[in-house]
Parts: C-alpha cells; sequence; structure tokens
C-alpha cells in the first residue's frame, strides 16, 4: 500500500488543541499501533491488512511526524501520550493492545507507566515492542541523531536530505532487507510536509527523556504490569541483538523473539516474521 493510499482513508480529529491524524479498521479487540522517528503510522501498511483481520486497529501520526500537527513547541513523550489517550477515549476504546516501534516504544513505557501508577485512562491488556530504545544504556544513537540533539541542531535539521534519509536508513536496515526507494521517498516527504524539517531537533529530544525517566518506564516491564513481548531485528546497530540481551537481564521470564536478515524496521523489511511472530504471542495470552 502507497502512503497515498494509506492517507485517503485515514481521519484528523482535534485532540488538546492539536490536530492528529489517524486510521482506524476492522474488528475486534481494540489495537493501537504507535510508530517511530522520523517516520509515521504508514510504516504499518504493508501488515495492515493481517492486522484489521483480527483486531479493532488505529494506527496514528504522532504530533511532528507525518500529517498531524507540527507545532514549534516543546514535544514530550507526556504529550504524546496525552495524544493517545485522548484519540482513545474520544473514539470509544477503554481498553486496548499495543504495538510499538522505535519512538512509539518510548511513548508505550509511558502509557504502561500510567497504569502501574494506576492514573491511565485507558486499560492496557498487552504491548509487542519492536527495535527502540527501551532501556537507555543500550541505545547506539546514529551520528546524525547525536547533532540534532546539540546546539547546532537546528541547523543540522536545514542540511537534511532525502539523500542523507536514505544513508541513515541504509544504516539501520538489514543488509538483506535494504530500505526501498519508495520508501525512503515517501518517508522524506512525510517528514518534511509542512515545515517539519523544524520538528527533528525538537523531537529527538525523547532520548534525552529516556535517560530522565529511565527508572519510571523500566518499571512496568520489569513488574510485568501487562503480557509483553519483544520482536527484534538482530541487525539493527541501534538497538538490535545487544538491545534484547539488555530485555532477557532485567526483564523476569522474558518473551522474545529475535529475526534475523531483519534491522532497525523489523515489520517494513521481514513483515511476514514479524506478524507470524505478533499473533503466536496473541494467540498464548
Amino acid at each position: 500500500m502507497n502512503s497515498a493510499d494509506w492517507y485517503k482513508d485515514g481521519r484528523t480529529e482535534i485532540i488538546n488543541d492539536l490536530s492528529v491524524f489517524f486510521k482506524r479498521s476492522g474488528k475486534g479487540k481494540s489495537l493501537i499501533c504507535i510508530h517511530g522517528f522520523p517516520s509515521s503510522s504508514w510504516d504499518f501498511a504493508t501488515i495492515w491488512p493481517s492486522l484489521t483481520e483480527r483486531f479493532d486497529v488505529m494506527a496514528l501520526d504522532l504530533i511532528g511526524l507525518g500529517k498531524s500537527a507540527k507545532p514549534n513547541r516543546p514535544l514530550p513523550i507526556s504529550l504524546q501520550a496525552d495524544m493517545i489517550e485522548g484519540l482513545a477515549v474520544k473514539a470509544g476504546i477503554t481498553e486496548a493492545h499495543i504495538f510499538a516501534h522505535d519512538l512509539g516504544d518510548t511513548v508505550a513505557q509511558e502509557l504502561l507507566a500510567r497504569q502501574f501508577e494506576k492514573s491511565s485512562k485507558i486499560n492496557w491488556l498487552s504491548c509487542v515492542f519492536m527495535n527502540g530504545g527501551l532501556f537507555p544504556e543500550t541505545h547506539h544513537a546514529l551520528f546524525i541523531q547525536k547533532l540534532l540533539m546539540s546546539p547546532l541542531g537546528p541547523f543540522i535539521a536545514k542540511l537534511m536530505s532525502e539523500k542523507s534519509l536514505k544513508k541513515s536508513f541504509t544504516k539501520i536496515f538489514s543488509k538483506a532487507h535494504p530500505p526501498t526507494n519508495e520508501f525512503v521517498h515517501e518517508t522524506w516527504k512525510l517528514t518534511s510536509g509542512n515545515n517539519g524539517i523544524s520538528m527533528m531537533p525538537i523531537l529527538i529530544r525523547y532520548i534525552e527523556e529516556r535517560r530522565t525517566n529511565r527508572e519510571r518506564w523500566v518499571m512496568p516491564l520489569v513488574n510485568g504490569v501487562v503480557p509483553i513481548r519483544l520482536i527484534n531485528g538482530i541487525e539493527d546497530p541501534v538497538s538490535g541483538k545487544h538491545a534484547a540481551d539488555r530485555f532477557a537481564e532485567l526483564v523476569p521470564n522474558a518473551d522474545i523473539v529475535l529475526l534475523e536478515n531483519s534491522g532497525h524496521y523489523p515489520h517494513v523489511e521481514t513483515p511476514k516474521e514479524v506478524l507470524k511472530a505478533f499473533f503466536e504471542f496473541h494467540d498464548k495470552l
């Protein structure tokens, strides 16, 4: 499914004075898909038809990315979590499963922390994480990410291009499944549209937040607040096998599926394997 088809049957809602793009389709228990940085909900397009056969699936563009609002203001993880809760409540969703990737992992950790603290507006039933910085001590940031976090961030962002995005994606995808030209081109259009480049040094602060909030965001994982599975593309230099090993160390009875020939975007690179691991997890619940 190309990005034009993905977005043509979506909707926009105003939550907390910000516009949020989302798609919703399927029947069954609710499932909320949370994408990563710097891409969009379109990341889930390949596996969307299979997910909607079994779930009432909602996928949204996080604030600052895709076709959601791109405001010139701080965009902390708490705001992203507020938007998801607000959108779910407005859609009549009271309980749901989570399927998250990258930046979405961190947003999911905030949502689960709220459940652990008994302040969540939604009853979360389970969470499947894919490659992301669940533990700041094992997250190996790309050089471009470090630059965006520096005082030079706004200047560096202006130098970004489709070519540089492809270079970054090629580093984190597996050798067996490199990013396609379509994925790079469409992601660049969605990222850069509506003054989106200015969002990059604002959004990238989530890496610092991971360090500040480490204990609070790791607590729900260690305490098993909901059933959790990690699906990990082991060729990812940012959060691959080394991150899965840390997950195994810290999470009791850790449920991990390691995917060979898969990198940072397993659902884009090896969608069949991801769906198999995802549905096997849900079949056991």
